[in-house]
């Protein structure tokens, strides 16, 4: 009887020193599929809740033929002929401004995917953004990405709308870009026939001065989208949607 008495007083002791088991809650119950945690080699991710004010400044790698065709972490099919990217924080439906700071070439994307898995890397771009921003050859450049706005579940489907915190007022989509100023005056010229406003806008690289020309599309980031989508589609097939 003293032994059993012993040995139950430990137990209690034990139990008392015991750290109690923390409560892990029900994500299922809390936060939609797309915001669950999610396990790739060992290693946990927890999307961000919100893409407003997000920043950052990292490498950027990009994917193509292994993966086209197949489906992408928003249930969508992977095109990689679709101005989108894959990040494993941000909000899937979140649109960015993507800037190549080797080339300053800016691309607006829409995250649709989750990755890249590998340390030193933030943001995998499909083939044709990669393209856009002059990386493609090269693999690996650095990038700022600036969140401009992000999508909502409803249901089965994200629905996107425009944050009140958005920093950008104009969606421009670039046309063209020239060594020889008079051929991007020569061009602006010729789309102002047809377009409110064209400008110029000169930029720097390796000593050499760049002249792109843009058209004016709209102050509201979808309206631009699909106006830039049915543009490319229509007579500007290397186009690409830039923010100002």
């Amino acid at each position: 009887m003293k032994r059993f008495f012993l040995t139950f007083l430990g137990l209690v002791l034990l139990t008392s020193c015991a750290r109690p088991p923390r409560e892990i809650p029900s994500f299922s119950t809390i936060v939609p599929g797309w915001l669950k945690p999610y396990t790739i080699n060992g290693k946990t991710y927890y999307p961000l809740p919100s893409a407003e004010g997000y920043e950052e400044e990292c490498i950027a790698s990009w994917y193509g033929p292994g993966f086209h065709g197949k489906e992408a972490a928003s249930g969508e099919i992977y095109d990689m002929y679709e101005y989108t990217a894959a990040h494993k924080l941000l909000p899937i439906g979140t649109y960015i401004l993507v800037t190549n700071l080797e080339n300053k070439r800016q691309l607006v994307v829409r995250i649709n995917d989750r990755g890249p898995f590998v340390e030193d890397r933030c943001i995998d771009l499909s083939f044709a953004s990669a393209k856009a921003l002059g990386m493609v050859g090269k693999g690996l450049s650095k990038v700022k990405i600036v969140a401009l706005s992000e999508g909502e579940r409803i249901g089965n489907q994200i629905v996107y709308r425009n944050k009140p915190n958005i920093r950008f007022n104009s969606f421009y989509l670039q046309v063209g870009a020239f060594k020889n100023y008079s051929n991007a005056l020569s061009l602006k010229i010729k789309l102002e026939r047809e377009f409110e406003r064209v400008e110029i806008e000169p930029y720097y690289k390796n000593g050499t001065t760049f002249y792109r020309v843009q058209v004016y599309l709209t102050d509201e980031l979808f309206s631009a989208f699909k106006l830039s989508e049915d543009l490319k589609r229509q007579r500007f097939r290397g186009a690409f949607l830039v923010a100002k």
